[in-house]
């Protein structure tokens, strides 16, 4: 555990942003994408808002229950109209800690059966590390799970009140997390990915958290990248849980190519240090989590988000450090 996330609260204390997308053309009622995104002490999450005719559909919930709050606060600035589903799109703390604001709102909570199954051994884990280790919250004060209301498996139509459909699916490999949600809205040609993509911006490299320890499998989210281009269209527009929004055929290869080079520099890292190298598990790590991150920015200069190196590449690290013993 003391390779987690050691982000302390003055890191933490950085002004939220939020913007919104311009009206989505091709459809009568003008649905469009409404986007929030907090700063450092919620991860730079993004949350996207689906304004339909009759109703608003959220894509993923914040990591606290006050950045909930704040991106509600915020699509409030552009609609009154009710949420009535929050998407998880996957078992990560920043994407389901603020669901139970959603629930307050009226919003039903939907995801793929294998995300509600994570759940709770996602938050025993993170709890731990908030709690005991990172002490940024006090005993009692971590926000905890709300209930799902309603999973599928594979694949799902979610139909709204106006007729619109958004398609969901859960595809077939693990990526950034252990288990991984898109949806798709064929009438304005738009993707929800979570944090399966990073565009312009460093990647969360921890791994889904899989019996209590992470479990980074980059080959499978080099799968599911390739398995989104084989199903949708080139030019949909993908909506990222951080970075920025491309479309498709760009967003794919460039996170094919940055995890691609991602393995590249921590593999010969390890190879460098040599014996050294056990030192990522003792109390120069944040040297050498400090090093990576300055090769990883050699490499993407112009990438947003060091920072995410630094803390979050201990998943994929350690589990080269364990096949090198």
């Amino acid at each position: 555990m003391k390779n987690l996330i050691n982000v302390s609260l003055a890191m933490m204390a950085i002004s939220v942003s939020g913007c919104a997308m311009a009206p989505a053309k091709g459809i009568a009622h003008k649905g469009r994408i409404i986007e929030y995104k907090s700063g450092q002490e919620g991860f730079d999450t993004r949350t996207f808002f689906y304004e339909a005719e009759n109703e608003v559909v959220a894509f993923d919930a914040q990591f606290t229950l006050e950045l909930a709050k704040k991106s509600i606060a915020h699509l409030r600035t552009f609609t009154n109209k009710p949420i009535s589903w929050l998407v998880i799109t996957h078992p990560n703390p920043d994407k389901f800690n603020g669901a139970s604001v959603f629930k307050d709102e009226g919003a039903k909570i939907l995801s793929s059966k294998h995300t509600a199954d994570a759940i709770p051994g996602v938050h025993a884990y993170k709890e731990y590390y908030f709690v005991e280790i990172a002490k940024m919250f006090k005993k009692g004060e971590y926000p905890q799970p709300s209930p799902i209301d309603q999973t599928f498996e594979e694949k799902m139509d979610l139909v709204l009140r106006g007729g619109e459909r958004i398609e969901l699916r859960e595809l077939s490999q693990p990526g950034v997390s252990s288990t991984q949600t898109v949806a798709y809205i064929d009438s304005i040609n738009a993707l929800f990915v979570g944090d399966l993509v990073h565009n312009k911006a460093h990647a969360w490299l921890e791994g889904g958290i899989v019996n209590g320890k992470p479990t980074p499998t980059i080959e499978g989210w080099i799968s599911d990248l390739t398995e989104l281009a084989s199903i949708y269209p080139a030019q949909a527009a993908v909506y990222g849980g951080r970075g920025v929004t491309a479309d498709l055929q760009t967003s794919a290869q460039s996170q094919i190519k940055y995890l691609q080079a991602a393995v590249q520099i921590i593999d010969s890292d390890l190879k460098q240090l040599g014996a050294k190298a056990k030192d990522f598990s003792g109390p120069k790590a944040g040297v050498l989590y400090k090093s990576l991150a300055e090769q990883f920015h050699e490499k993407f200069p112009d990438y947003d988000l060091a920072y995410m190196i630094e803390y979050g590449a201990y998943g994929l690290v350690q589990s080269k450090m364990q096949k090198i013993k």
